[in-house]
Order: C-alpha cells, then sequence, then structure tokens
C-alpha cells in the first residue's frame, strides 16, 4: 500500500491519483503519484537557515530508476550514477514554478527528492513530476504558497489533446508544457512548436486551465486530510536602515553608475560605490564593526529599486535604450576556413560563435530511453559558456545545469526547421564569447546562420529573443532585449523562438507568483516584432542556405538495395564490409530496410565504395550485356558467375552461332567472357547467351569446327584490360580436322570384337571414368548424335551429386567489369585458375587439351 490517504480524479483518459501516510514519514511531505501505471515518488525536507546566504537554497533532485521500467542499470557496477541530460533538464522545469511561490528572504535549506519507480514507457513523466513535488510541498509544513498543477498539450489535426503519448506527440504540431495556478495566472510555459502562430497557442493555455484546476483541487483535498499547519519563517531582508543610508550618501552615484551603457564600466563603478560605502561607514560607525553583508544585501536593493523606478517611471532602460529597442545586431558568417559551416552573431555585448559539424550515422547520439520516446538523437546543440565571456576567473569543469538547459532549449527551438529526411547527422556548437543577457536566443540565431552556411536545407531562418518584465503597484512593462541587469532585476526572462510564420520554442521564468494571460500576449506580441526586425538582418548575412557542402565536409550517397542483399553486402563476419570501408577510406551505414549510407571524405573514395556495393548488390537485368567468370562446365552449358553470388546458366546451345561439340571447346573454369542475360524466370534463375552478347558487341564468335580456317588473328579489344592479364603472344591457329578412321584401331572393347587391352601390374585394375575433354591424343572425335534441327537436341539430364553451393568469391573492385585479383584469368580469389589466356570471347579453342572438370555439378534443371 503507497498511502493510508488516497484522493483520485481523472486527467483525460488515465486516472491520477495522489497517496500518502505510509512512507516516507520522517521527511516533511512526501507523496506518490500515480497515472496509469506511472509513479512517482516526492519528497521535501526542510532544514534549518543558513547565516550569509543572499539567496534562496533550494535544491531540486530528479531520477530515474532502471527498475521502473525492468531494467538493470549499464556499466561495470550496474547502478544509477550521476543524473542524465533529461533528469537534469526535469529537475530545472520543477524548480522554476516552485521557486517563486517561496517568501522572500527564506534562507531555509529546502529539498526535493523525485524519483521514478514505475513507467509504462507510453506517457511522459516530467509533469506528474511536477505535480508530486507540489504535492508534497503543499502537505509540508514548509512555507510554500502552492500548489500548482501541471499539463502537457498536444495537438493533432488542429485538435488540443491533455497529456498526450509519446506516439502522440510525434504526430502533434505542439509540445506545450504549462504550469498554472489557482487564480488561473502562469506559473511556468515550456517546450516545442512546428511554426504555431501567438493565438493558438494562447489557445492552448485556454485548454490546459481546466485540467491543472483538477489537479490542483486534489492537492488541497490532500492537505486538509493531512493538516499540517505551516510554520513561521524566518526571513533574511535587507536593513531598511543600510536603505536609508546608502540612498542618502551614494543614491546619485549609484543612479549615474547604473546608467553607463557598458556592462563593464557600469560593474567597475558600482564595485567602486560599494568600497566607500563601507569605508564611510566604518569611519561613521567607530568601533563598532560593520556587517559587510548587510551592507551588500542593502546595496543590492537600492540598485535594483533604480533600476526598476527608471524603467517603470522614465521608460528608459540602463543603456539609454526604451522598453522595445532592440541592441545594435551584427552577423557573420563562414568565419572559420576549415569548419563545415560557421557564423557570429552579434547583440550588443552579447555574442554567440556557432559551428556546424557534419557526421555520419555513426555519430548518433544513442538515448536511454528509459520512459520511452526516442532513443536516438540526429540533431545535437551543445552551449558552453566560458567564464571569460563575463570578464571572471573560475576553474573550467564540465557544463553545468544551467548550460544543460540552454543547449536543449536552442536546440528544440532549431530541430522543427530542419528536413525530416536529411541523412547527415548534426551537431551545433554555441560558443558564449561575451554575455550580457539573453545567450540562449543568442544561440538559436546564430545556430541558424551556421546551418544555413553549412549548406543544411533548413526551410527558413529561426531568431529568438528575451522579453523581460518590471512590475510595481499595479503597473507593469515589459522590455524587449534585456540586458543582464535587467534579468537580475526584473520579474520575468520570456524566450520566445521561431520564424516569421511562428513560435518554434519557448520557455519562461518567473521571480513574481504568476503572470496573467494579459501579460503573456502582450509578451507574445513584444517577440513576435522583435522575431521580425533580427530576420532582417540575418537574411542580409545569408538568405538561403549554400548551394553545396562545405569541401571539408564528408559527402554523403544513398543507396538502396534490396533487403535479401544485405547479408551479401556484409559478408562473413563483416568481411565484405569491412575490405570496402577500409580501401575507400569510407563509413558504411545499413539500415533494415535496404539503404545504404555511404559518407566519404573524397570524391574519389565515394565513387569506389559506390561502385563495390552496387556490384555486390546489382540485380541481373533483362538484356544487358555482363562480363562474368565460369564457374562450372557441364554437358549442357556453362554456369557463369555475372555478379557477386549471382549465376547464370549458358546452354551449349548459346555458347557460339555455329555447332560445337562440347563446352569445353569454347571455355574452361575461371575464364572470363561476356554474357547476355535473355532471361530470368519466376525462381529466379537465369538464362544467358554468348552467342547474343557477341552478336551486340560485334565479336565473331565461334564458326563450325569441319569449316574452320587454319588461323585466326587474335587482336585483344579495348576491353581486354579487364580480362587476363596474359595476352595470346601468337594468333590463334585451330587444329584442322583429321580423316575419319584413318587408321587400323583393332576391336573395340565394349561389346566389340577387340580384344582387352594388357596391363603392366603397376596400373590401376579398374577402368576410370571416362570424362569429356580429355586428352585424346591422336584419336579422332567421335560422332555422336546430337540430334534436333540444326545438328542440336536437348542436353542430357545431369544428376545432382549434392555438391555445395561454390564459395564465396571475392568481388570486382570496378565497374568496369570483373578483374581478376592477380594475372592468369583469376578473377575471384576462391575460383580456380584459368588457363593463361582467360579470355574466351575469341575463336573456340581446339579440343585435345586436358581439363579438370568443375565438381559442383547441377543439372539443367537447376536453372
Amino acid at each position: 500500500m503507497l498511502g493510508t490517504n488516497e484522493i483520485k480524479t481523472r486527467i483525460g483518459e488515465i486516472d491520477l491519483s495522489l497517496f500518502t501516510g505510509a512512507i516516507a514519514k520522517q521527511a516533511n511531505g512526501a507523496v506518490f503519484l500515480r497515472y496509469g501505471e506511472n509513479v512517482i515518488f516526492a519528497a521535501a525536507t526542510m532544514d534549518s537557515p543558513r547565516e550569509g546566504l543572499d539567496f534562496f537554497p533550494l535544491m531540486v533532485d530528479y531520477r530515474e530508476r532502471t527498475a521502473a521500467a525492468g531494467r538493470f542499470p549499464g556499466g561495470y557496477f550496474k547502478r544509477e550514477g550521476r543524473p542524465s541530460d533529461r533528469e537534469i533538464l526535469i529537475a530545472r522545469m520543477i524548480d522554476r514554478p516552485v521557486r517563486p511561490l517561496f517568501p522572500d528572504g527564506f534562507r531555509n535549506d529546502v529539498q526535493l527528492q523525485l524519483m521514478l519507480f514505475s513507467s509504462d514507457r507510453e506517457n511522459e513523466t516530467d509533469v506528474f513530476a511536477i505535480n508530486a513535488a507540489s504535492a508534497a510541498l503543499t502537505i509540508s509544513n514548509i512555507p510554500f504558497d502552492g500548489p500548482l498543477g501541471a499539463v502537457r498539450v498536444g495537438r493533432i489535426d488542429g485538435q488540443f489533446i491533455v497529456n498526450p503519448t509519446h506516439a502522440q506527440i510525434e504526430l502533434s504540431d505542439l509540445d506545450l508544457i504549462y504550469v498554472g495556478r489557482e487564480n488561473g495566472e502562469m506559473m511556468m510555459i515550456e517546450g516545442a512548436a512546428k511554426e504555431i502562430p501567438e493565438q493558438e497557442f494562447l489557445d492552448a493555455m485556454d485548454f490546459a486551465q481546466p485540467f491543472v484546476q483538477e489537479i490542483i483541487r486534489i492537492q488541497r483535498e490532500l492537505a486538509a486530510q493531512i493538516g499540517q499547519p505551516k510554520i513561521e519563517p524566518v526571513l533574511v531582508l535587507p536593513s531598511q536602515e543600510w536603505i536609508d543610508y546608502i540612498q542618502h550618501h551614494f543614491g546619485e552615484a549609484i543612479k549615474q553608475a547604473i546608467m553607463q551603457s557598458s556592462k563593464q564600466a557600469r560593474k567597475e563603478q558600482l564595485d567602486a560605490i560599494k568600497a566607500q560605502v563601507i569605508d564611510q561607514a566604518t569611519g561613521d560607525k567607530g568601533d563598532e564593526p560593520v556587517d559587510v553583508g548587510a551592507v551588500n544585501m542593502a546595496f543590492a536593493e537600492v540598485e535594483k529599486k533604480m533600476v526598476r523606478k527608471a524603467v517603470l517611471e522614465n521608460g528608459r532602460r540602463l543603456d539609454g535604450r526604451g522598453p522595445r529597442e532592440l541592441r545594435e545586431l551584427k552577423c557573420e558568417t563562414s568565419v572559420l576556413p576549415r569548419t563545415h559551416g560557421s557564423a557570429v552573431f552579434s547583440r550588443g555585448e552579447t555574442q554567440a560563435l556557432s559551428i556546424t559539424t557534419l557526421g555520419s550515422n555513426s555519430d548518433v547520439q544513442s538515448l536511454d530511453a528509459l520512459v520511452g520516446g526516442e532513443n536516438e538523437k540526429r540533431f545535437i546543440l551543445h552551449y558552453n559558456f566560458p567564464p571569460f565571456s563575463v570578464g571572471e576567473c573560475r576553474p573550467i569543469r564540465g557544463p553545468g545545469r544551467r548550460e544543460i538547459g540552454h543547449g536543449a532549449l536552442a536546440e528544440r527551438s532549431l530541430e522543427p526547421v530542419l528536413p525530416a529526411d536529411w541523412p547527415y547527422v548534426v551537431r551545433l556548437n554555441s560558443e558564449i564569447m561575451e554575455s550580457n543577457g539573453s545567450t540562449s536566443m543568442a544561440s538559436v540565431c546564430g545556430g541558424s546562420l551556421a546551418l544555413m552556411d553549412a549548406g543544411i536545407p533548413i526551410a527558413k531562418h529561426v531568431a529568438g529573443i528575451s522579453i523581460g518584465l518590471m512590475t510595481d503597484a499595479g503597473s507593469a512593462v515589459t522590455l524587449t532585449d534585456i540586458l543582464g541587469s535587467e534579468d537580475h532585476f526584473g520579474d520575468m526572462d520570456f524566450k520566445v523562438a521561431g520564424t516569421r510564420d511562428g513560435i518554434t520554442g519557448f520557455q519562461v521564468d518567473l521571480k513574481i507568483p504568476g503572470l496573467s494571460r494579459e501579460l503573456v500576449r502582450q509578451a507574445l506580441e513584444d517577440a513576435r516584432s522583435a522575431r521580425q526586425l533580427i530576420l532582417d538582418v540575418m537574411e542580409q548575412a545569408i538568405q538561403t542556405p549554400r548551394a553545396e557542402l562545405s569541401p571539408f565536409a564528408p559527402r554523403i550517397k544513398v543507396i538502396h538495395i534490396s533487403p535479401e542483399k544485405i547479408g551479401l553486402l556484409i559478408g562473413p563476419g563483416g568481411k565484405n564490409i569491412r575490405r570496402i570501408t577500409t580501401e575507400t577510406g569510407c563509413s558504411i551505414d545499413i539500415e533494415d530496410t535496404g539503404e545504404v549510407f555511404i559518407f566519404s571524405a573524397t570524391s574519389e573514395g565515394m565513387d569506389q565504395a559506390v561502385r563495390e556495393v552496387e556490384a555486390l548488390t546489382a540485380e541481373a537485368e533483362v538484356g544487358k550485356i555482363y562480363r562474368g567468370i565460369v564457374k562450372g562446365i557441364k554437358d549442357f552449358g556453362a554456369f557463369v558467375e555475372i555478379l557477386p553470388g549471382t549465376e547464370g546458366l549458358v546452354h551449349i546451345s548459346e555458347m557460339a552461332d555455329a555447332r560445337i561439340r562440347a563446352v569445353e571447346d569454347v571455355c574452361s573454369i575461371g575464364d572470363q567472357m561476356w554474357v547476355k542475360v535473355i532471361e530470368v524466370d519466376d525462381r529466379g534463375k537465369i538464362r544467358l547467351s554468348r552467342r547474343e552478347a557477341m552478336a551486340e558487341r560485334g565479336e565473331r564468335s565461334a564458326p563450325p569446327v569441319d569449316d574452320a580456317p587454319e588461323a585466326f588473328d587474335y587482336e585483344p579489344t579495348e576491353y581486354a584490360d579487364q580480362g587476363s592479364e596474359v595476352e595470346r603472344e601468337e594468333p590463334y591457329r585451330p587444329r584442322p580436322p583429321r580423316p575419319r578412321m584413318d587408321r587400323d584401331r583393332g576391336p573395340r572393347d565394349r561389346g566389340g570384337e577387340r580384344a582387352p587391352r594388357e596391363r603392366s601390374s603397376g596400373e590401376r585394375s579398374e577402368r576410370p571414368p571416362r570424362e569429356r575433354g580429355r586428352d585424346r591424343g591422336d584419336r579422332a572425335p567421335r560422332e555422336r548424335d546430337r540430334g534436333g534441327e540444326g545438328g542440336y537436341g536437348p542436353p542430357r539430364p545431369a544428376a545432382d551429386h549434392g555438391s555445395g553451393p561454390p564459395a564465396r568469391p571475392s568481388y570486382p573492385r570496378s565497374s568496369g567489369g570483373f578483374q581478376p585479383r592477380s594475372g592468369g584469368g583469376e578473377g575471384f580469389d576462391d575460383a580456380p585458375p584459368s588457363r593463361p589466356s582467360g579470355d574466351v570471347d575469341g575463336p573456340p579453342r581446339r579440343r585435345g587439351s586436358s581439363r579438370r572438370r568443375s565438381s559442383n555439378f547441377r543439372g539443367p534443371d537447376d536453372y
């Protein structure tokens, strides 16, 4: 049992329940939230206040236990380690709406720990974590001005959906996380969209509000059952005495300093004034010690009031701009010579250097996908914030939570405009070179420029802007393109990115307990107007993507092959694919669908790899001529490999125009010959013709043996370099036919009258099987009854002796035909050596030479 107290409601199509009272009773507040089969635990604890702090020490930690999905953690220790990027982003998402609801000056340590204990892998868990955290704080004695309600809103075919599943999010053009309060005000929004207009964005917020109210209601009911009263907090506030002292003696100096347009000049003057305050106060107080911390807190309060007063009363900002003015914009592309794409975007004293890198499928980032959803990323944006960007010295460590969060915001803002079928993996580096507010939105602008500079066909430019807010006594002023100080002393940082047509990314950070719908509408309108101006400047730098990729970017070619050929392309143990990648220097990725992605840094390597892949996976085409290798010889014809792993039968009747007595008269195993595909039957069996191939190539076919001339002059064709490396030294001279019965051979030994030949003691007692094509010495060729019209009849059926398939060959390395690896007409490593000539595209051989028969005995019905 998860709890003795339970409250249940229904959100969308799934029940949502809150449990408490049975587990983690020593925490200030502990709640189990169940949504369908997803279970999240949240515990809120509070410690005593810490002295010397000028901020609220709230710590939020969200973890996903692998047991929630029935899995083991990876790694040697099989234990969860440091938080993943996803866990960090969800923790930040919980922190943003919760932090403003604690009292100003509250300095107690508060820790929120959330753990996912069960996941159905169909629903996202981030919004449920926000609700669980709010419920744990609400039922605790911690002074939290909640509760909050959070839902996710999607839209499919114009219809809004509450808490869509992973599958529905893939189809949705909106992914909005909305966090609201009981009074209807918005506390936080975050997400991405596919260029959704501002009004439709507001409609999505309105759609979320009823569900938020229902979630808040059940939290109120649970808190009423528990009945824990809130403690009276000890607040640490600026000393009014010190505030009055600083304003009286240094007010005018501070006012002049904060209006410096330069950030560094402003900081230096304010630091100098602060030192004067401490020195003068020390003298005025005499022997009484000065509390430097109290002075610093009061000084910051005076500075904050002056900045806000200048904006609210005078409409003047720190750098002299009006509320809706942009800082000076500068854009430049192709700033780095060897990168695939680069750009610098500057907005006042905020500057981002963006670098694009293109990679292959091997560079895809794999995701854990513990709760379902995407399991890989093909677009990655990394945001880096070095200390020199703000003129500071500090240790350089790995990316912090802020850098991970800013990078994720810029990434999801740019992703909607990337082409869905782009074969490259894309990485964007956003290096912040200067910082004075809104660096995440500068990363969006610089990233868009760098993507176009790399030649990536993005649909259109994306620009981002931050809208600030300052409120006082019922008045409110929105600020476009806020500075760092305006963010620090203001009430809101509303980041909006998009194209000319709509919003692609957004995130809101508030310091006040809620934002009205009207202020949200005003902020969206200000962001849209500013976005158009920024896009004008960006389009002057580069309006459309480069027509060609950088010469230093890898080239890619996508080849579609039959899925049945994937094994042949890979080879036994990956032999073939390793050979191709080693010889060409390419990277090759093969999908289960038959898509082959070839990546190469050079065009030569690309061309060679394409030829290799096509040669290995090509299909035989009827009517096409191939240069193949003889793999087997039978009485009825020859088996010729025309493509790697693809053989066809050249029937003896298709060897030559004239009658030939035996296949061995034309070819032997390992020879190369030109053949034409004349038929591919339903079973995939291939019929070939040497006769038609020679006719189309304009070369001589075999004349009748009886009518053969005394000599043929052999001249290698233009394709001779693709066959045997050994050429004939003399013209081929066929042997003229011998007269029939020119000598008395005596009685025959097979049923005839001739007596058996006497054998010596060292000879074999049994007569070996007689083979066609053996050396007959001076004996004249026997007459054979071939039958059929023109002297040819059907071939004799041959028995299948159970021979296995031929050994897997090595593969040709040229699109011009099959080439030997090393002389002698050897087309493949595993093929037996052929005779030196190796090329059978000339006249037929004379009979009488000794040849070895193929061991792969097959019959004509096999093809």
